[in-house]
């Protein structure tokens, strides 16, 4: 017998404010998310997407509802546990990128580690091989300033995998850049996602960024409106993953 999802969303809602400026940015929301799933959360502005997206990092709390993660009651937890599961299953990417200005790609990287208190030595080892994985070990000692948008989130990416985390969650992770460089950032997603078997759920705007996923979930007014799985076959991917990680702008 199969265990239970690795997200699953029951019901959720969640209200913003009081009385006249109430915001009920999720209505009822279901959602099954198994491992090993690229899922793309599409929307427009106000449907819910980003509050779903939340929700399941554990940003955000529902206020009806409930949120399983492998079957767990996730609102039962205390915050020490909410920070224990941010930390040891998941990784984040944002669109911004997030990087710490006047730290090198690589002490960037390094981050999640030493807040698990990974010593030094294994930090930088673990922190250049993830650079490695997206293509930028030569990069490790330039700053976040000498590096190209696609760059910067490429180390954003390392960053997120370094802690080989069970989940991906990735906000608008194309939204700053060019053509060609969102197709190196879903190109590399894609790859960890064959790869590493890394599940990845990205919000995303752009239909064509959704193309690369094996699923694309509709939200509108709090809900789920649709829900498509075209099959992880049917993605294009522009460059094969040997060559889109190594040594692209």
């Amino acid at each position: 017998m199969s265990g239970p999802p690795l997200v699953e969303l029951r019901d959720v809602t969640k209200v913003y404010g009081q009385g006249e400026s109430e915001v009920r940015a999720l209505a009822g929301a279901n959602l099954r998310i198994d491992d090993g799933e690229f899922v793309a959360v599409m929307g427009a502005s106000g449907s819910g997407k980003s509050t779903c997206l939340n929700v399941v990092g554990c940003l955000d709390q529902p206020t009806s509802g409930a949120y399983l993660f492998r079957g767990v009651d996730v609102g039962a937890l205390d915050l020490d546990q909410l920070a224990l599961l941010r930390k040891h299953y998941l990784g984040f990417v944002f669109q911004s990128y997030n990087l710490l200005a006047r730290t090198t790609a690589v002490e960037n990287v390094e981050l999640p580690l030493i807040y698990r208190g990974v010593s030094a030595s294994e930090r930088r080892a673990r922190a250049m091989q993830a650079l490695s994985d997206v293509g930028l070990e030569s990069r490790a000692k330039h700053t976040p300033a000498e590096l190209s948008g696609g760059q910067q989130q490429r180390v954003a990416i390392a960053r997120a995998i370094v802690t080989a985390p069970q989940m991906l969650l990735a906000d608008e992770p194309t939204g700053n850049l060019d053509s060609a460089r969102k197709v190196d950032i879903m190109n590399l997603l894609v790859d960890l996602n064959r790869t590493r078997k890394i599940t990845i759920v990205m919000v995303t705007h752009e239909p064509d960024m959704a193309e690369y996923t094996t699923r694309t979930v509709l939200f509108k007014d709090g809900v789920v409106e649709s829900d498509s799985k075209p099959g992880a076959e049917d993605r294009t991917v522009v460059r094969s993953g040997s060559d889109q990680s190594k040594g692209l702008p």
